[in-house]
């Protein structure tokens, strides 16, 4: 620093006052700048060469790439006349890239280090007996997020301070370090789900960790090209953590609701609103403790809901428990299952469903049950067949054996409208396809 000042107040000196005591042919402002530049390279270069700590290599290659080239040599007073002189580098190309490469290696180093201390400390935090923090009424454990995205935005602004060069390839050294970081809190994250059951706050350290994935996502979304394979890797761990702890939170609803589905097979769906009721009396209760997810956490599993409450009930229409024979009896069943849909779509709305598709499945489905004009029953089938794409065959023949009065004929026309393979392409967000038909 004293250099680096001694001889930008130097030279600025010989430019002001000297050199216009001097012919022009004696290169005034020449000669000194060369005998300051030589005597600072040699000075550089012997540091260079001595055994330096970390923060002393980076200081010299901010003087190299950085400080020297830009705020001395394009200094106002001094730019004009040191780009005649072409003074070089501080130091030599071989030197400055061994110099990188130690800079490069140690903050490669530490950056990893810190990263796996962070994760320690918060899996020490999960084994702790404590809530945790709230933040807008969110679980959540923020500090983690911020942390190692601080941490590496920050080595790489480091670096790009350096030179562009140098942060280029400390960001491409980087760039697998949080797949590898996300990765390892997978798997931490995983073994917590399964031996911290009996932990006092296992629903809420769940949740928080949910909630932990958005600002790690965040950062992939706004700051990482769409094509490059470290963002697919990301979203990809972050998605296995976010399902596996809605796995875990939604364990216990659905087997609470299993029994009360199958009250309505077994009632032959004469009770379908109070079980209807039941199911929705059930589900509310665990979904207000959902309301500590963040809102695209909250909306997601509560879209899960929705689709398992639509699957159910599917499900049980697929039982062959039920066998009508007269139309009237069908009308009843199609007001019954109109009724319930209404119900449940209402309820799920209510709660913050977006999953708008499920809510035709069941509306259709009552009306196949209601129709006994042979062409429109098979124009209903058709239309559900392009809502629903992964219907198959072995659905639909299964869920008309409600309407006994078809006769072996029909029933094969009306088949005919849908596909027999499950190899063709499914769609996005399957509901059909996830329901085995015994």
């Amino acid at each position: 620093l004293h250099m680096g000042k001694t001889m930008k107040e130097d030279l600025t000196v010989v430019v002001k006052y000297i050199k216009q005591l001097y012919p022009p042919e004696f290169n005034m402002f020449s000669t000194y700048a060369e005998l300051y530049h030589n005597y600072f390279a040699s000075q550089a270069k012997k540091n260079a060469e001595s055994h330096l700590e970390d923060k002393d290599i980076y200081l010299l290659l901010s003087w190299v790439h950085n400080i020297y080239p830009k705020d001395m040599r394009k200094d106002h007073v001094l730019a004009e006349e040191l780009e005649k002189v072409k003074l070089g580098s501080l130091l030599p190309s071989s030197l400055s890239k061994e110099l990188e490469k130690k800079y490069l290696d140690s903050e490669e180093a530490t950056i990893k280090n810190s990263l796996t201390r962070c994760l320690d400390k918060e899996i020490q935090r999960w084994k702790e007996d404590k809530e945790p923090e709230k933040l807008n009424g969110h679980f959540q454990s923020e500090l983690l997020a911020i942390f190692v995205i601080q941490s590496i935005y920050s080595g790489q602004k480091r670096a790009q301070d350096i030179s562009a060069a140098v942060g280029e390839e400390l960001s491409h050294r980087l760039s697998k370090e949080l797949p590898a970081f996300l990765k390892s809190y997978k798997d931490a994250f995983e073994d917590f789900k399964e031996k911290g059951r009996k932990h006092r706050y296992y629903k809420p350290i769940l949740i928080a960790n949910i909630n932990n994935c958005w600002n790690f996502r965040d950062y992939a979304e706004k700051n990482m090209a769409e094509k490059e394979d470290s963002k697919a890797s990301i979203l990809s761990t972050l998605g296995d953590i976010e399902n596996s702890g809605f796995d875990v939170l939604l364990q216990q609803l659905f087997v609470q609701l299993k029994p009360i589905y199958k009250k309505f097979t077994e009632n032959k769906w004469d009770s379908s609103n109070e079980i209807m009721n039941e199911i929705i009396k059930t589900t509310s209760k665990h979904i207000s403790d959902f309301r500590t997810l963040k809102d695209p956490f909250y909306h997601a599993i509560v879209e899960k809901i929705h689709a398992r409450l639509v699957k159910e009930y599917i499900v049980r229409l697929l039982k062959r428990k039920v066998s009508l024979k007269t139309p009237a009896q069908q009308q009843n069943l199609a007001q019954n299952i109109s009724k319930n849909a209404a119900d449940l779509e209402a309820f799920c709305a209510s709660n913050g469903s977006r999953a708008t598709w499920l809510n035709s499945a069941l509306p259709k489905l009552a009306e196949i049950i209601r129709l006994q004009d042979l062409g429109a029953i098979k124009i209903e089938v058709a239309t559900l067949a392009t809502t629903y794409p992964d219907i198959r065959k072995r659905h639909m023949e299964a869920f008309l054996y409600i309407k006994a009065n078809l006769s072996r004929s029909e029933l094969k026309s009306i088949l005919g409208y849908l596909a027999d393979s499950t190899a063709s392409t499914l769609p996005g967000a399957p509901l059909f396809s996830n329901i085995n038909v015994s």
